[in-house]
Order: structure tokens, then C-alpha cells, then sequence
């Protein structure tokens, strides 16, 4: 077994190794490192992370390095099937038991984890709590328990589980056994009632930034739902991409007129039978179907990697289900975008729908409800909401979303919002937002007159202003950080630091001015954009495309989805660099050594055919084909070796003698009938290998200082796409990977 033959000990430096063989990933993600820290220390952990933000590597990783088998309890059987065909990719012994496996399935299986061949076993939370199983785990070595999509537990979080509260028992059957509980949607109060209701023993906790950069976020009005889904996927062809509806007729009848304009669409709900809705959930993760409609029961940690779009046909519930939809888009890091179509008719049938789903919930549920209506309605940064929502504060606007991009006209609302936030501090914030405003204005009635609140100082300060535009600002600050709503305490608003410093007069305000909402635009389907219909495709496009159909040539041999091969952005890599020999492929972020083994050669093949990036040979004495023409493999391996390298280092020298000579990359490209990627490919390998770069050309010293600075931030040595994401798109990979070498000279590696 794999395991028995390469014993490994419980370390970080263990840990590395084992990203680098089995995920092909050079570093740890931001705070990843720390967290495995802390679980092979054998203590209690919180993991509050982003979806695509890297949970599993979390436990996935110390499980391999640790003597047993890790537990990792998981609710829908999906996931689970997901990611044990991912671990098996990778080369990880990893096993799932089900209602879907049958009996002597189970009896193996359970063989295999009393004899120590399996490091990862995924159970449901009725399975783990059936009679007799927790006395079978009694009897092996557990060296973890982790509980995914922990949220699940707390009766405050939006996708509540009452067969969650079990899990408590854990505690007692294995008092000494760390519990790994993670999630990617938790707001302030249920982060506290995970740590509570699993029992857990001074957890450390790591909340990491719920920031995802790459996902575009839009909302539009509800007019022609239908017509702009139809102009979207029009306008990305083949890009996978889910639709939320609210019912079950909705999905069915958007699929149909999905399906009537040729577009491969399945619909996914509740209603259908288990073999249906697998079936549909397969053909969408093989990439058979582009789209799936579907109602909420459809995507709850779907691990495909490569989703592009995300569209909600309906206003969402609550900001934590929203969060967590949009977030199955662009997990490979890659750009995605999420669509939001709003109405208010919308948030009267859901208003409808939450008073009789669960009484005892209603205004839990209505309040969340409101705040998801004030992100539909903003007329401020969308991201800045949503992250404010989940406790995160984010300096400036991020520019990726459509209030962003068309930012409305504000003007200094600081006296308005310090007559609101001294009302807040003298009603010794204890109010919600309907008795603030009522206070603000002067009213008299019951609530302000039994409270004494018609004595405080700001009473009456705001009654030139009507209800709907104080409700407006209101809202506003909450959007903006400077109050948030206590659920737990009777819906009472209170003060940030934040807002503090607005208060005092320490921090300006702008506010978007009330306007009531105006009937939006219908968007216009099928005139394309001049540059969409005559740009013509480039080379690493066309390689691109071809990787991606190779891709899933293999996955349909092999029964899996393709992401379980090679991610979106692994490809992407693949079609701008053209590794074409054994260590340039190994260095490309997601090609670990199991994969190269079982895909590498073909996919070098592949890039071969497309004409191949010379310039990327090694000096290695690998044995895979580096000539340039994949078809003839007659020559002699060493003279093969010799001519392919000297043919790169003649095209290398010859794109650096020009750019020495004062040309720029695209005149070089120009000239030598290249894309001007592989220029920089062959200007980044002369740099490597110690010609002399007019490195001015590319980055001033500013840019420089920033990059070094964002290295420092992300401690170690980042990889170059948490680098990008961290500077928010601001520098291509080119320039960060001449950064990255002028840093290594300086410090003489």
C-alpha cells in the first residue's frame, strides 16, 4: 500500500511534501499552514474559509501525515462521492459509506480501515450515528474527526440540520480525539453556537478573509429574466454555469426554454426521484449538460471546479445562502461571475413562504430576509456588504461589481449618520431599526413613549427627513459597517469601531442620496459586442480549448468529472506556459506527481501538437518526448534532447537579443511571428538562467515595493496565483514572475 511504503511523520515539513506529491502545489495558501499546525497538534479547530478557499486541504493533508484514519462527516452524498474521487486522483487512499453502497461494499471498506490502508473516511451524520458504528470506530485508531459544512448545527445558520445536534456525541466517545469543524457561511452568532453545540475544547479558530476577488457580482432588474439568461450564456459559450429558482415549476420551465434554444440544460429539485437527480448532477459534472436549473436542494459543497456563472432567477433567502450559492463559481480561482435578478414581487413571496415555513424562526428569518433586500437594493459596493455581513471589514470599493463599475453620486452624509448613531448609543442600543427611525423623526408613540425615549437628546433631531429616506441611510450604514443587528438580543442595533469613529467626528461619511427605484432597461438579446463577434482567437485560446476537449476524452474514459483531472486554471496554465518536458509540467500549480504519471505525457502531446513552447525545455534527464513534433519518435532520445534544446536556446536568445536592442514585447512578437506570452516566456527563462532584463520596462520601482510588500503579507513563498488574487488582478503573471526572480537575485538564490 501506498501509505505502508513511504511511513510519514506528523509535521509542517511533512505537510509540504505531501501538497507538493500529491496536489502539485509549490505552498500553502494563506493561513492553510497554520491550520494544519494547529490540528497536528492534536487541538480543537474552527475553520471558517471561503468556498474554492482550500478547507479540505485542511484536513485532507494532516490526515495523510497522521497514523490513522481521519473521519470527515459530510451531508449529502455528492460531496462525498466528489471528493474521494479527487483524493483517489491524487493518489490518496480514501473510501465514503452511504445509503448509496451496498452491504459487502461497506464490509470492505470498513476491512480497509481496520487494517490501515485507508487515511480519509467519509460518513454521513445518520450513518456516523447508527447503531453499532460508533463502537466500529471505537475499535480503530481515529486520528481526527472533521465536520464539513459545520453550519449545519446551529439552529441561528440558514441551512439548520436538527440530525446535526448529534454530533455532540462525539465528545463523549472520544473525549481525547481533535474535532476539525469547517464551513464557508457563518456569520458572528453561528460561528459562537458551532463552537457551543459540538462541545469543543478552546478551539483555535481561523477566520480567513470571505473575499473571493474573482467573482464578478451583478444584479439586475426582474424584468425578462428569461431573455437575459438566454443573452448570457449566448455570450459564453460553453462555460458551465448553475441557475437558482425558488420552485420546482420554475426550474422545469426555464429548462425547457433553455433547452429549446439548443442550450444541453438539465433541472434539478426536490421533487425528483434519487436516480433522477444523480443522473442530472452527473451529466452536469462531466460537463455532458452546460447548465443546471435548480431549486437550493441542488449544490451544497459540489466540488466542480470549473463553474463560470452563477445566476439567481429569485432574491435568495438570506445573504449566508446567497453567499454560499455564488460561491460554487470560480473555485479553481479563475474569474466567474454571479447574476442576481431582483424584484420586489420576490420579496413578498418569500416574506409569504418564511412566516409559515417555521413559526418559531419567522423574525429571525424576515430580519435576514431585509438584509438580503439591501444587498439587492445597495447603491454601494456589493462586496463591501457581504463581507461586512460575515464580520470583515475591506479598506476600499473592489471594483468587481456593478455598483463599482457605475458608482451612483453620493454626498458627505456624516451629520446624518451621527444623528442616528447618537440615537443608537443614547437608546443604549437596545432598538431595531424601525424604533431608531421613529425616534429620529419625533413620533409618539407606545414604544418611544414607554422606553423614555422622547427624553433622549436626538429626539426629533431627524424629522426633516421622511421614513423612506432615514430606512435608506439606515440601511446604508449598516452596508457599510458602521452598525450590525444583534440578533440574539431582540434585533437591537450596535455600534462598529467603525461607526465610533463616524460618531466622533473622526471619519467622513459618504451617502448615496434616496431615490426611488425606476423601472430599469429590458436588456437586449442578440446583438453581440463588435469585439465579441470579430476578435479573432489566440493561439493559447486554441490551446486552451483543445486541452479542455483532451480532458474530457479521459474523464469519460475513466467515469469521473473532468476538474478531477486537471482544473480550469491548471489547464489556462498549461495553455500559456506549453510545458512540454517532465520538471516544466511538474511546475505548473495543480500537476502533482500522480497526475503527471497518469495524464502528463498526453497532455505534453497535446501542447506538442499545438506547436509546443520550446523555450520551456529543461535540462532533466526525463524520459518523456520533448521533440517538437509528437507524431515522430524515431530520433534517438539523447540527440532528440540536444537538438530540442538548442533550438529553444536559439529562439530564447534570439527574443532577448531584441528586447536588449530596445524593442518592446509586442514589436518582438510582431517581428518574429509569435504571441507575445511566448515572448515573455522567453524573456522570463533568459532572466532565470542570468541574462540581464531591462527590468524598467516592465515594473517601476513602486510596482516592485507592492509586490514585495503583498509577499511579506502572504509570508513564505507565495504561490504566484495567491499573489494575483491578492493584488486584486493588478499585475499579470508575467510581472509578478520577473518580481519574484529580481527578489531572488537580491537576496543572491
Amino acid at each position: 500500500m501506498l501509505f505502508a511504503a513511504e511511513p510519514l511523520a506528523p509535521t509542517l515539513d511533512s505537510a509540504r511534501r505531501v501538497l507538493k506529491k500529491y496536489y502539485g502545489y509549490d505552498s500553502f495558501r494563506p493561513m492553510q499552514e497554520d491550520i494544519i499546525q494547529s490540528i497536528l497538534s492534536g487541538r480543537d479547530t474552527v475553520v471558517l474559509m471561503p468556498t474554492g478557499g482550500g478547507k479540505s486541504v485542511c484536513f485532507q493533508v494532516p490526515a495523510v501525515v497522521s497514523e490513522g484514519v481521519c473521519v470527515v462527516v459530510s451531508p449529502l452524498i455528492a460531496l462525498m462521492k466528489d471528493q474521494v474521487e479527487a483524493l483517489k486522483a491524487n493518489g490518496i487512499s480514501a473510501a465514503y459509506i452511504n445509503s448509496s453502497i451496498g452491504q459487502s461494499e461497506q464490509n470492505a471498506i470498513c476491512s480497509d480501515c481496520a487494517n490501515g490502508y485507508l487515511k480519509l473516511l467519509y460518513v454521513s451524520p445518520e450513518k456516523l450515528l447508527s447503531p453499532g458504528f460508533l463502537q466500529f470506530l471505537q475499535r480503530l485508531r481515529v486520528s481526527m474527526f472533521a465536520i464539513d459544512e459545520a453550519h449545519c448545527i446551529s439552529s441561528w445558520g440558514h441551512d439548520f440540520r436538527p440530525e446535526y445536534t448529534q454530533l455532540r456525541v462525539l465528545r463523549d466517545q472520544f473525549p481525547n480525539t481533535p474535532i476539525i469543524a469547517l464551513t464557508a457561511t457563518a456569520d458572528r452568532l453561528t460561528q459562537r453556537d458551532i463552537q457551543k453545540q459540538l462541545r469543543l475544547h478552546e478551539p483555535q479558530v481561523f477566520l480567513s478573509s470571505f473575499d473571493r476577488p474573482n467573482l464578478n457580482l451583478i444584479v439586475r432588474p426582474g424584468q425578462d429574466r428569461v431573455g437575459g439568461i438566454l443573452d448570457f450564456i449566448e455570450r459564453h459559450p460553453g462555460e458551465s454555469g448553475i441557475v437558482y429558482c425558488l420552485s420546482r415549476k420554475q426550474c422545469e420551465t426555464l429548462t425547457q426554454k433553455l433547452q429549446a434554444k439548443k442550450i444541453k440544460a438539465g433541472f434539478y429539485h426536490a421533487g425528483m426521484t434519487p436516480n433522477q437527480r444523480a443522473a442530472v448532477q452527473e451529466g452536469f459534472l462531466k460537463d455532458d449538460l452546460q447548465v443546471i436549473v435548480a431549486t437550493i436542494a441542488f449544490g451544497m459543497g459540489i466540488d466542480k471546479s470549473n463553474v463560470r456563472w452563477v445566476m439567481h432567477y429569485n432574491l435568495p433567502k438570506n445573504i449566508e445562502g446567497y453567499y454560499q450559492e455564488i460561491g460554487r463559481g470560480g473555485r479553481d480561482g479563475a474569474p466567474a461571475t454571479a447574476v442576481l435578478f431582483y424584484s420586489f414581487a420576490d420579496v413578498l413571496q418569500l416574506r409569504e413562504m418564511l412566516t409559515k415555513e417555521n413559526p418559531q424562526l419567522t423574525q429571525l428569518n424576515l430580519t435576514k430576509l431585509e438584509r438580503m433586500q439591501q444587498f439587492a437594493e445597495a447603491a454601494s459596493c456589493r462586496r463591501k456588504i457581504l463581507l461586512h455581513y460575515f464580520g470583515e471589514t475591506l479598506a476600499k470599493d473592489c471594483g468587481n461589481c456593478d455598483i463599482c463599475r457605475n458608482p451612483p453620486t453620493t454626498f458627505d452624509g456624516s451629520l446624518i449618520a451621527q444623528k442616528a448613531l447618537s440615537a443608537v448609543v443614547r437608546m443604549r442600543e437596545r432598538a431595531g431599526i424601525g424604533l431608531l427611525i421613529d425616534v429620529l423623526r419625533g413620533m409618539r408613540n407606545q414604544a418611544v413613549l414607554s422606553g423614555g425615549y422622547d427624553q433622549i437628546k436626538t429626539y426629533g433631531a431627524g424629522s426633516d427627513l421622511p421614513y423612506l429616506d432615514w430606512y435608506s441611510y439606515i440601511h446604508q450604514m449598516l452596508n457599510d459597517g458602521l452598525i450590525y443587528i444583534a440578533y440574539e438580543e431582540g434585533y437591537a442595533l450596535k455600534i462598529t469601531e467603525l461607526g465610533r469613529e463616524v460618531l466622533q467626528g473622526q471619519r467622513p461619511l459618504a451617502l448615496k442620496k434616496f431615490q426611488p427605484a425606476e423601472k430599469a432597461e429590458k436588456p437586449k438579446r442578440g446583438r453581440k459586442a463588435a469585439t465579441e463577434t470579430t476578435a479573432p482567437v489566440s493561439r493559447e485560446a486554441q490551446l486552451y480549448e483543445a486541452l479542455r476537449a483532451l480532458r474530457k476524452r479521459i474523464a469519460d474514459e475513466q467515469n469521473v468529472p473532468p476538474y478531477v483531472i486537471f482544473t480550469d486554471a491548471t489547464l489556462q496554465e498549461m495553455a500559456n506556459e506549453r510545458p512540454v518536458s517532465r520538471m516544466a509540467m511538474l511546475g505548473v500549480s495543480g500537476v502533482g506527481m500522480k497526475k503527471f504519471e497518469n495524464y502528463g505525457e498526453v497532455f505534453i502531446k497535446e501542447i506538442l501538437a499545438h506547436g509546443g513552447n520550446p523555450a520551456e525545455l529543461d535540462d532533466s534527464d526525463d524520459d518523456l518526448p520533448t521533440n517538437l513534433d509528437p507524431d515522430d519518435f524515431s530520433v534517438p532520445a539523447p540527440t532528440r534532447k540536444r537538438e530540442a534544446k538548442a533550438e529553444a536556446g536559439s529562439t530564447m536568445d534570439t527574443s532577448f537579443q531584441l528586447h536588449r536592442m530596445g524593442l518592446s514585447l509586442e514589436a518582438i512578437a510582431e517581428r518574429r511571428g509569435l504571441t507575445v506570452s511566448t515572448v515573455q516566456t522567453h524573456l522570463t527563462n533568459a532572466y532565470a538562467k542570468g541574462s540581464e532584463l531591462r527590468i524598467a520596462d516592465f515594473l517601476t520601482p513602486t510596482d516592485l515595493a507592492e509586490i514585495q510588500t503583498a509577499q511579506a503579507q502572504l509570508g513564505g513563498s507565495p504561490m504566484l496565483r495567491d499573489l494575483y488574487d491578492h493584488l486584486r488582478e493588478k499585475y499579470d503573471y508575467f510581472k509578478l514572475r520577473l518580481a519574484s526572480l529580481y527578489f531572488k537575485k537580491l537576496r543572491g538564490e
